[in-house]
């Protein structure tokens, strides 16, 4: 569930600068309100949802989203968690935990800080980004995820660093093959590290073993170390796309549902939400959409059209 479409980083493989520059963002009335958000969820935990992750945009830009945490949590019995890039986490992360936050997923893509700046197009401080991480951890959001999309050519030197610096802190890293999301990114396959280079690079200085699958629904493939060091994991979603896998439903911060993060279109749960529907038409609609979803794009990647319009990834969360 994306909060927000506004963001205080510019990376070049999201929210590249040069589109987003001018761009118009959402008026406020657009957004769904707090009570909306928490009435959606109450309605699709009635249909088996049991996991709600909130993202952006950067969700931390949203004023008072502890409190969209209390009506969650109060609404349902679902685990939240968050996704952020982290700068402003270190300020929110003790209040996000008493009103029920039990998961953060921390984008970090580099260690250096040029190289971080590179990725992230902003003036930010990447020890910002890791006081966030250690507040986390200190508000009992431990085990945390820190997720590294991996570019060659401008941060895959930053693998072995990042694998250093979270060995034995119980954290796992996730590394992401950079994915064509959007249509501003300028992606080309020659940016892409595979999975299968990225272990290799990594097991070549810490050994690594491969772990059982989480189950239906796991985006990445685990692996520990074979030292104890802890373990990290590796989403291959151009190498070894999961699409026949997936269990995520999207939602976009003015009420859209996407069926994937590759979606062309989605439909309007806000309509319904501010037309005074019932319940049963919500969750009518939500079953429609499951039920009805073809998304495979990862799969066809390698025949798609690169002129298909789809939706840009910080509207509705990565």
């Amino acid at each position: 569930m994306s909060v927000t479409d506004r963001c205080n980083f510019r990376c070049p493989y999201c929210m590249p600068r040069q589109h987003y520059e001018r761009h118009r963002f959402l008026p406020r009335s657009d957004l769904l309100t707090f009570e909306e958000i928490a009435r959606v969820v109450r309605v699709v935990s009635g249909l088996g949802v049991t996991k709600v992750r909130l993202t952006g945009g950067e969700p931390l830009l949203r004023a008072e989203l502890h409190r969209l945490l209390e009506l969650v949590v109060r609404a349902a019995p679902v685990e939240v968690a968050l996704t952020t890039n982290g700068v402003l986490l270190a300020r929110k992360a003790d209040a996000l935990a008493r009103a029920g936050l039990r998961r953060v997923t921390v984008s970090l893509d580099a260690l250096d800080p040029q190289v971080f700046r590179a990725m992230s197009d902003s003036d930010h401080d990447v020890g910002d980004v890791l006081a966030g991480i250690a507040a986390a951890e200190r508000a009992g959001l431990s085990p945390i995820k820190i997720n590294t999309v991996v570019r060659r050519g401008v941060n895959d030197g930053e693998l072995l660093p990042i694998a250093r610096r979270f060995r034995h802190t119980g954290h796992v890293v996730r590394f992401i093959e950079y994915m064509d999301v959007g249509t501003t990114n300028a992606w080309k396959p020659s940016d892409v590290v595979p999975a299968s280079e990225i272990l290799e690079r990594i097991s070549s200085e810490f050994p690594l073993e491969a772990l059982p699958s989480g189950g239906m629904g796991e985006v990445a493939r685990r692996y520990r170390y074979t030292d104890g060091g802890g373990e990290i994991g590796v989403i291959a979603s151009v190498t070894a796309p999961f699409c026949g896998g997936c269990t995520r439903l999207r939602l976009s911060s003015e009420g859209k549902l996407y069926a994937c993060l590759f979606a062309a279109f989605g439909d309007d749960v806000r309509a319904l939400l501010r037309s005074g529907a019932d319940d049963a038409a919500i969750a009518e609609l939500v079953t429609r959409v499951w039920e009805r979803r073809e998304d495979r794009y990862s799969e066809l990647r390698a025949r798609h059209p690169r002129s298909l319009p789809r939706v840009e990834m910080s509207y509705i969360g990565g």
